[in-house]
């Protein structure tokens, strides 16, 4: 990924140089474990640690004879290493290394994932605190429905980012296992009992069965909740692009002194950050299908996959991992004005109250159709210019069935509020 996209802890992570180290770290815990079953000589890993070491131009250089990328790297660390190198990949094939060494990657990388996931919900849970009874509009298809208020808004956030860490933490055990089975996962030159103590060596579960490889739904399952996450990124997101529309300008992002929002029109500010998150987020998502298609393999294995997720796995990762930082810098910059709620909220004269008036003319013995042609009528007459408090007031139907301290209680805004302490309490916020 460019490095515009990049946080410094993700870049770090995935450097070659880590990367590398990582199955470096692999083959030792393999020569441990078979050094501990009495399978190669005792004092071998303490040599082998000692000495082992990797350059990755001489591993480039090797490759263009080996065409082979772990071969290049094992007789590079051979090179490093006296008698005792025989033993470094031992009974054990390529994948044995990779994807253990893969695994160990993406457990980290969710850690991190997780890590900014609970600090994004903690900001957001901050300001729905902060906006529980601000009120706000809620639209429907773009339009005015009924009052809601901001914090409520955020509360759905609140909720939707807890599905989120849940599902980091599913596909975490998911995807924290290794394999260290041989060339089709039977374990015929590698003792089942070496494969458990590397793992557990590394910090990974033993992926029950595998072949040379280990199956693919699991590293399909982490990039699909990448995707769902920077799914539920992008709805934020373009809520709040919405919401900063010159219309309606209810929140804005922060706008520093000397930023320019445009080379031509001085006047711009545009939600240029959370444009940027909604872009990424299709990135991410797009790189669902090809993951899922990596499901499949050929018998026991082929290198379709190793393609794909050498650009899908770390890019995806490392997308996701910059969308949150960044999303959760908009929030804790994000301007609300609730004086500019307020104004659309009341636009129309108390149109969005026109439900509490039809549920009052039924309660007071109107047939439902009744009831909905009278408000219906009244606020026809708000679209065309009127105000529909004023016109549902003078409404003959109406003055007949209500009072006037009825009609105060339907056009009591606050009224949407009394049950919102019910959905906070639920959310634990």
């Amino acid at each position: 990924m460019i490095e515009r996209y990049t946080t410094p802890e993700m870049k770090s992570l995935w450097d070659p140089q880590h990367k590398t180290q990582r199955w470096l770290d692999v083959e030792i815990a393999v020569c441990e474990g078979l050094e501990h079953y009495q399978y190669i000589p005792a004092g071998t890993t303490e040599k082998i640690r000692a000495g082992a070491k990797f350059d990755l131009k001489r591993i480039a250089e090797l490759e263009k004879e080996t065409r082979h990328d772990v071969m290049a790297f094992v007789k590079n660390v051979q090179e490093n290493l006296g008698e005792e190198g025989r033993f470094v990949h031992y009974g054990i094939t390529s994948y044995d290394v990779v994807d253990t060494a893969l695994s160990m990657l993406l457990r980290d990388s969710i850690d991190i994932i997780f890590k900014r996931s609970k600090k994004l919900r903690e900001t957001i849970i901050q300001i729905a605190r902060k906006h529980k009874d601000t009120l706000q509009i809620g639209r429907t298809h773009g339009i005015h429905a009924e009052p809601i208020t901001f914090g409520f808004k955020l509360a759905g956030w609140v909720d939707e980012m807890n599905h989120n860490l849940l599902r980091l933490d599913q596909t975490r055990e998911m995807i924290a296992v290794g394999k260290i089975s041989g060339a089709v996962g039977t374990h015929a030159n590698i003792d089942p009992k070496v494969e458990e103590y590397v793992c557990r060596t590394l910090g990974l579960g033993v992926a029950p069965v595998s072949t040379q490889i280990i199956s693919r739904d699991r590293h399909a399952q982490l990039v699909a909740t990448l995707a769902i996450l920077a799914g539920s990124l992008e709805r934020f997101s373009t809520e709040l692009r919405n919401l900063q529309r010159t219309e309606i300008l209810e929140v804005q992002e922060y706008f520093a002194q000397g930023q320019k929002g445009s080379s031509a029109m001085p006047h711009k500010r545009n939600p240029w950050n959370s444009e940027t998150v909604t872009g990424l987020a299709r990135v991410v998502r797009g790189y669902v299908v090809p993951m899922l298609e990596c499901i499949t393999t050929w018998h026991e294995r082929d290198l379709a996959n190793s393609s794909v997720e050498r650009i899908a796995l770390p890019d995806s990762i490392t997308l996701t991992d910059w969308m949150l930082v960044k999303f959760n810098a908009i929030l804790e910059g994000l301007n609300v004005y609730p004086e500019n709620m307020k104004r659309n909220l009341e636009k129309m004269g108390g149109l969005v109250c026109s439900e509490q008036v039809m549920l009052q003319l039924i309660a007071a013995g109107l047939s439902r159709e009744e009831a909905y042609a009278t408000v219906q009528r009244n606020a026809a007459k708000a679209w065309d210019g009127a105000n529909f408090e004023q016109a549902v007031r003078e409404d003959p139907v109406v003055c007949e069935k209500l009072t006037s301290e009825q009609l105060d209680h339907c056009f009591d805004m606050r009224y949407h509020l009394k049950n919102l302490s019910a959905t906070f309490e639920k959310i634990g916020i």
